[in-house]
């Protein structure tokens, strides 16, 4: 073999190694990104299994207001359906998305429930199980929003990682798209 020869195949086999190490490098930042899904998950499954027990003993005592625990009920429902999309897709920007919105939608039921709580005060203070489910409240709250950090700082990484060049190359070429966030 000529030194030319060499010399291609020298350059072939760093491109291949360069491509195999990228690749490998994107979809280790894309597990990632599930890693830090799961906790988000599990949290967003604690707020459920404290709210919807919550609804279920709050029904009879606030039957004057069922549209506020029908609208927690629905923005759960809404919420749950969303974090299963994510769930098989955590990368998904629109699925994402659609969790945010869902969120949103259930944190102003939250609100009017709690603001009809505050209207009952013996309400909470005669059912112990909805003051120690408002408490479990207020404390899972900071738990949820250090996953979404994480959650965030995986999907900044992956994003970063995909939009430098030339690995930015291989991100169409294997359809590694965008991360969304939370």
């Amino acid at each position: 073999m000529d030194g030319s020869r060499i010399a291609v195949l020298g350059l072939l086999a760093m491109l291949v190694f360069w491509m195999v190490g990228a690749y490998n490098r994107l979809v280790g930042l894309r597990n990632a990104i599930g890693a830090a899904w799961a906790q988000v998950d599990e949290q967003l499954q604690r707020r459920r299994q404290l709210l919807q027990p919550l609804v279920d003993i709050l029904r009879p005592e606030l039957a004057e207001e069922p549209t506020a625990l029908d609208a927690l009920s629905g923005a759960l429902m809404q919420v749950q359906a969303a974090a299963d999309a994510v769930r098989a897709r955590p990368v998904s920007a629109a699925h994402l998305a659609a969790l945010v919105t869902a969120e949103q939608v259930l944190g102003s039921a939250l609100a009017r429930v709690l603001a009809l709580l505050e209207h009952h005060p013996t309400l909470r203070d005669s059912l112990p199980p909805v003051a120690e489910a408002l408490k479990a409240l207020q404390e899972l709250e900071p738990r949820l929003a250090f996953a979404r950090q994480l959650f965030n700082d995986a999907a900044q990484a992956y994003n970063e990682a995909a939009r430098q060049f030339p690995t930015r190359l291989l991100t169409h070429l294997f359809g590694f798209g965008t991360a969304g966030r939370l």
